[in-house]
């Protein structure tokens, strides 16, 4: 149906879904006829302004009614505002279904031994056969790459591709020749390929893997739309803060219907309404079904997130129908199409799309007289190739259009489509369709003359890849479509300027010779990142990120010194406005606060910490949050965020299980640092002192801004303030290794007693610490050394780079390589007697360095096994058992020990 439809045959197909009887038929009729006539004469501006008075009307009087969200089952987008297509319609056709071949013979040959693939390797071809042209309209005509990094040249849109559409990415890649045939043929084989003088392809989009291809991660769903959202956000905020003009880029996504059930898809919508973000476009493929089945069997799931987007502030636009139907609707004068549509769930609709043209007459036009007639005159084949809107070019590129003209809000195609399309027999529309990737020779057969393919039998059957010669019509096209939209995607590209780091003094001086100054680490993490935001050079491009906790980690002295960003600045006076540290928003503001959203702060983080590659302009974001709320929260993200090769700092405040005292079990954490030592660039650090933080921070900046490693780190902070020590001459380089010898709290002069006894002392033990337990192995030090027994302190910075070094040690020998010993190793052997290590962690932490501690010394780990308790942390460190002592009783039980 479309806008060449009177106007009341839309209305009563509107009501069709719940019809009701009408008390006075006729009075309601000339009300639509009256409404129908302003309409006409008066303008749709005149129509919708008479309806908003109405409504108006009605919430006054309390009638309790409003219009619904969702509207008929229709294209939003009519015939008659249909741009010309701007390209060749059959050649777009043509190179489509060359790309859905390649990609299916990729899949394919990788799952068949006759051609050296095995069935484990899996891969899927129905979701790139129900979006692929939805890609291609993108590619030919809207989607930008980046020309350069110049002045006036365009620095490309942001296409987030969807998971299992994979292979038809590479397909296109293939005809473009950034990949040959030899990569195509070892399609999730990354590790066999090089062997062979090819490269492995991934199984989804992995910039991790192929770092020059790839620039977004999409395989776990949910993680690409929500990124999408902020990262669309993230180009407002450095246009607002004029670092970077990202005017005239969008944000494309390609998403599956089925994927926005997960709960990251919708939790930042009515944040990218609110924002207004007209630079992105979501494509919803609503192929109508998941992994195993419809997405909503009963109920129609384009129906559904028409009201959910609508409710949220986006702009609609509903891809329905193809070409082929404007001539149905045109001669459907009773609307009987949309009253049909209206009540055909999706289970319904899905066998539909596994049926053929005689099943579709029989069962479909066949329901009543009036659809019947419309269908007379078609052959069972024409019915066949009905398309649905999200498979008709012509159709696509209107929407596409309107999309990217839209200013206001964000929108949203939801494109109506077939999974599995084309696959007929094999799997279109079928139950098993996502899973099939296996084709006998009548089904390579009927797919070749579905899409006319210039393949003869024995080629199809053979699953042989087809590439025109560079001089075809074909090939021209499709560079020349390309060259207009300045290159080819997807492409990564790693090119920025480099960030100089301010010397250590100039913003830590404080925590370097602290002198025995009590504060907490996150205190001292605040005061130098308010220094870091002073250096004119490296200050403007940090990103400060906090959840909803500014004021609880000490950071609302940052609201008046850089500003929190908003969009619209601020409206209103601020409660607190008289105070120093009061709330100020400006749309210049340097602080993203994302309100109770992890997984909002985490995707505002990655935006930043990948602008690098994604702008080529460096960014620096420190996230600080409580480190419970982090990787075991938002831990899916942040390996996506490894994935695309991020860049920054996340810092786990108030950690550890005993830290944060009465919160409870919720909010301890014992574990996070377990889960970011399984992260390969992720570098985990829990220093004890400010001043190891500050080494630490020093470090991890350097090695991202100015060596420009594809790295990020975790650091954990405590609120617990306790004495802080000068930086221990020399230990620098040992606290980024992971552990040096702490031997400032030999100097206490309470134990100048003690110490004379350790001369004439055989017993010694070494104790290991981190993080703020580090302060319990002091005391026990102090304890033991007033019982004659000598202690050697040591203080872990990262137990799992002492891991990590220790594995690559071991992995060396056991290749034959040279004999190295491990660091851990080579620093314990300073030391004698049994081995007691601390943390605020599970014992799991500390024993993973069990294997390289040297032969022949005991080692024992104490933690923070269990859940967390509410009560003081002297009370938590005794329940858990790693308080001072506890730690002396382990010490004693290990020398009692034969």
């Amino acid at each position: 149906m479309n806008d060449s439809t009177p106007h009341h045959l839309l209305m009563q197909a509107a009501s069709s879904a719940a019809p009701s009887t009408d008390p006075d038929p006729q009075e309601t009729a000339e009300w639509r006829e009256a409404f129908e006539a302003l309409a006409l004469t008066q303008g749709p501006a005149r129509a919708r302004e008479m309806l908003h008075e109405l409504s108006r009307v009605a919430r006054k009087q309390r009638i309790g009614w409003q219009p619904e969200l969702a509207t008929p089952y229709v294209n939003t987008i009519g015939v008659d505002e249909q741009p010309v297509f701007p390209g060749d319609l059959a050649m777009e056709e043509r190179l489509a279904s060359l790309m859905r071949w390649n990609a299916l013979a990729m899949v394919v040959r990788a799952n068949q031994a006759e051609t050296g693939g095995s069935a484990e390797l899996g891969g899927h071809i129905a979701s790139y056969a129900s979006a692929a042209d939805l890609f291609e309209t993108g590619f030919n005509h809207f989607f930008r790459a980046r020309e350069g990094v110049e002045q006036g040249q365009h620095r490309g849109d942001l296409v987030f591709f969807q998971p299992h559409s994979a292979p038809g990415v590479y397909a296109r890649a293939y005809l473009e020749g950034r990949l040959d045939e030899k990569d195509l043929g070892f399609y999730r084989q990354e590790l066999t390929a090089p062997s062979q003088g090819a490269q492995g392809l991934c199984s989804y989009p992995h910039p991790y893997l192929m770092p020059d291809f790839w620039q977004f991660p999409t395989g776990s769903m949910g993680i690409g739309p929500i990124s999408s959202i902020y990262h669309a956000r993230f180009m407002r905020y450095l246009t607002h803060r004029r670092l970077l003009d990202c005017t005239g880029r969008k944000v494309w996504g390609v998403f599956g219907d089925g994927e926005m059930d997960e709960p990251e898809s919708m939790s930042a919508l009515t944040l990218a309404a609110r924002e207004g973000l007209d630079n992105m476009v979501w494509v919803v493929n609503c192929n109508l079904q998941r992994l195993d089945g419809p997405v909503r069997g009963n109920g129609r799931i384009i129906d559904e997130l028409e009201k959910l987007f609508a409710g949220a502030g986006w702009n609609v636009i509903k891809l329905v129908w193809g070409s082929d139907w404007d001539g149905l609707f045109a001669r459907d004068l009773t609307g009987a199409l949309a009253k049909t549509f209206a009540q055909t769930v999706d289970g319904q609709m899905q066998t539909f799309a596994a049926k053929d043209g005689r099943f579709n007459r029989d069962n479909f036009f066949g329901q009543n007289a009036e659809l019947a007639r419309l269908a007379q005159g078609m052959t069972d084949e024409q019915i066949d190739r009905l398309k649905r809107g999200g498979h008709d070019l012509v159709k696509i590129h209107a929407a596409y259009a309107a999309a990217a003209n839209h200013q206001g809000q964000p929108t949203v195609i939801l494109a109506h489509t077939k999974k599995g399309y084309g696959m007929g027999s094999a799997g279109q529309g079928k139950m098993t369709t996502h899973s099939q990737k296996k084709f006998d020779g009548d089904d390579l057969i009927e797919f070749r003359n579905r899409f006319n393919l210039p393949l003869s039998d024995e080629q199809a059957k053979n699953l042989a890849f087809y590439k025109p010669a560079a001089d075809s019509a074909e090939m021209q096209y499709m560079h020349a479509k390309r060259a207009a939209l300045g290159g080819y995607l997807p492409r990564r590209e790693t090119a920025a300027e480099i960030l100089n780091v301010p010397a250590l003094p100039s913003y830590a001086q404080f925590a370097l010779a602290a002198d025995g100054k009590e504060m907490s680490t996150t205190m001292a993490f605040v005061r130098m990142l308010g220094g870091l935001l002073k250096d004119s050079a490296l200050g403007p491009k940090i990103v400060p990120i906090v959840a909803d906790e500014a004021r609880t980690f000490g950071m609302a002295n940052l609201f008046k010194q850089v500003g929190i960003y908003s969009s619209v600045g601020q409206r209103y006076a601020p409660e607190d406005i008289g105070s120093v540290l009061s709330y100020r928003e400006a749309l210049d503001g340097q602080i993203l606060e994302e309100g109770i959203s992890e997984a909002g702060a985490l995707a505002s983080w990655t935006a930043a910490a990948t602008s690098y590659s994604v702008h080529g302009l460096a960014m620096l974001p420190f996230y600080i949050y409580y480190s419970m709320f982090g990787f075991q929260r938002v831990g899916d993200q942040i390996w996506a965020a490894a994935d695309q090769r991020a860049r920054g700092f996340l810092l786990g405040a108030t950690s550890g299980r005993t830290t944060l005292g009465g919160e409870g079990l919720q909010h301890q954490d014992g574990t996070s640092h377990l889960i970011a030592a399984t992260i390969p660039n992720c570098k985990a650090y829990d220093p004890a002192f400010a001043s190891e933080l500050a080494v630490i921070l020093d470090r991890g900046m350097q090695e991202m801004m100015v060596e420009q490693k594809d790295v990020f780190y975790y650091v954990t902070l405590m609120n617990e303030n306790y004495a802080q020590p000068d930086l221990q001459p020399g230990s620098e380089a040992d606290i980024i290794r992971g552990c040096y010898q702490f031997n400032s709290w030999l100097r206490s002069p309470v134990l100048g007693q003690s110490l004379k006894m350790l001369k004439k002392s055989a017993s010694s033990v070494t104790l290991m610490g981190s993080g703020a337990i580090l302060t319990e192995v002091v005391k026990a030090a102090q304890k033991l050394a007033q019982q004659g027994i000598e202690a050697t302190v040591y203080s872990v910075t990262s137990w799992s780079e002492l891991a990590r070094d220790g594995a690559a040690c071991q992995q060396l020998a056991i290749d034959g390589g040279a004999v190295n010993v491990p660091f851990i190793a080579q620093q314990l052997q300073a030391s004698t007697g049994p081995i007691i290590a601390a943390t605020d962690y599970v014992r799991a932490v500390p024993e993973s360095i069990r294997a390289f501690v040297p032969d022949g010394r005991r080692y024992l780990t104490l933690g923070t096994d269990g859940f967390g308790r509410s009560d003081t942390r002297a009370a938590l460190r005794e329940f858990f058992g790693v308080d001072a002592q506890s730690i002396v009783k382990a010490a004693l039980h290990m020398l009692n020990q034969k």
